[in-house]
């Protein structure tokens, strides 16, 4: 009899204790979840939305910034290309893009895409990036004939007076039209490529020199180099006070 009174006891006080102590592993697991869940998760997602709202910033400002220049943007071509997989071929876009600012800068780029919009997207941004500060006589025309070659593709580039016009064509025209260029003639020898003319393009233009940075190398005066060339001092005088760059 004792024994069972002992065993029974001992059931009593294990069932009157078992709620109890459920309740305080759950509590235990409910503070377990609430620190792991509020604290930690919360801090996760706080910490995320400040990094993507520093990012989302950065990206509208620097579109600002690009939107707020004005630049003139050319499309020169556009070509379909393709890509063999394992099931067939994969057709894409390619864009040739031309942009200046129409007073002395200028770049291109080029950018492959699924889609003809998006190609056109990644060229802007690939010629932003490249762009070149070529320096212009009275703002209108080169201070100097010049040549250029890229592979096969060779180009002639020469100063014209006041009217003359851009003669030019084809990728050549969208060059001169984005840097701001209203008097030139030139001349392609060579090859059609659009993407080589462009290049032979810019490498006649990079060439491209003022009679202010040559004085400056010299260690001169803008009036003596124009006035070497038989001017009497007073119209290399007035010759240089006109040159803008």
């Amino acid at each position: 009899m004792a024994d069972e009174t002992n065993v029974e006891g001992a059931v009593a006080i294990e069932a009157t204790a078992a709620p109890e102590a459920r309740e305080g592993r759950g509590r235990g697991r409910g503070r377990g979840n609430d620190r792991g869940g509020n604290n930690g998760g919360g801090d996760r997602d706080r910490g995320r939305g400040r990094g993507g709202n520093d990012r989302d910033r950065r990206g509208r400002g620097n579109n600002d910034e690009d939107g707020g220049e004005e630049l003139i943007e050319k499309l020169v071509h556009i070509n379909r290309v393709s890509k063999t997989v394992k099931g067939g071929k994969r057709f894409g876009f390619a864009a040739l893009v031309v942009v200046g600012d129409g007073k002395g800068r200028v770049g291109f780029g080029h950018g492959k895409a699924r889609e003809v919009p998006e190609a056109i997207t990644k060229a802007t941004a690939s010629a932003k990036k490249k762009m070149v500060r070529i320096p212009l006589k009275e703002g209108r025309t080169l201070h100097h004939d010049g040549k250029g070659r890229f592979g096969a593709g060779k180009v002639n580039l020469r100063s014209a007076p006041a009217g003359t016009g851009i003669i030019a064509g084809g990728p050549m025209r969208a060059v001169f039209e984005s840097l701001g260029v209203h008097d030139v003639v030139t001349k392609s020898v060579g090859t059609s490529n659009p993407y080589n003319m462009i290049r032979a393009t810019f490498d006649a233009l990079t060439d491209q020199t003022s009679p202010k940075s040559v004085a400056q190398r010299r260690g001169k005066k803008v009036a003596d180099l124009l006035g070497r060339g038989g001017a009497a001092p007073v119209e290399a005088e007035a010759a240089a006070e006109a040159i803008v760059e």
